[in-house]
């Protein structure tokens, strides 16, 4: 597997954009609401926090087998971030996995931008050379599963650190 790197990707309200070092301010109030860390823990990131934690993440993994690929989420009628999508691309045993994983702002919850988000993120993938798309979801995280639903992930009955494994299969 060569290394991936993230693309502009464009939906029909969305423009999920490479995630640069430049976008910790916007995200940082995007993201400070405490409410987002339900389920994932921790709690939000100052901008200074999310600037270097961007600078690592930009950088791209230590590991030349695995891909980390970030975008920021830009709702373009109203021309402001809202939230991100990633993936962590790597080789396994049977092929080549994304895990992928989202988060929208509480200020745009509720209005399909999560699924918009998602689904471009997984098309996207599935013309690249992944094999499978996979996401860890809190049982108790209804929005999150929908999410997953809307973007052809189903639950594999697999857990992972208190999560379900959702996986859809790309057919490469």
């Amino acid at each position: 597997m060569s290394v991936l790197a993230a693309q502009a990707i464009s939906t029909g309200r969305l423009d999920l954009l490479p995630l640069r070092v430049e976008h910790a301010e916007e995200m940082a109030a995007v993201l400070s609401d405490p409410a987002l860390h339900t389920f994932i823990g921790g709690a939000p990131d100052t901008p200074q926090g999310l600037r270097s934690r961007y600078r690592r993440i930009t950088a791209g993994s230590p590991d030349p087998a695995v891909s980390w690929l970030n975008w920021v989420i830009r709702l373009r009628e109203e021309s402001c971030l809202t939230g991100t999508v990633q993936a962590t691309v790597r080789r396994c045993g049977h092929g080549t996995v994304a895990e992928v994983a989202w988060v929208v702002g509480v200020p745009w919850q509720g209005r399909g931008i999560a699924v918009e988000a998602a689904r471009g993120l997984v098309d996207w993938l599935g013309g690249q050379p992944v094999h499978a798309v996979v996401a860890h979801i809190h049982p108790e995280h209804r929005a999150s599963a929908a999410v997953a639903t809307a973007a052809g992930l189903t639950p594999t009955g697999a857990w992972h650190d208190g999560e379900v494994r959702w996986q859809r299969s790309t057919g490469r």
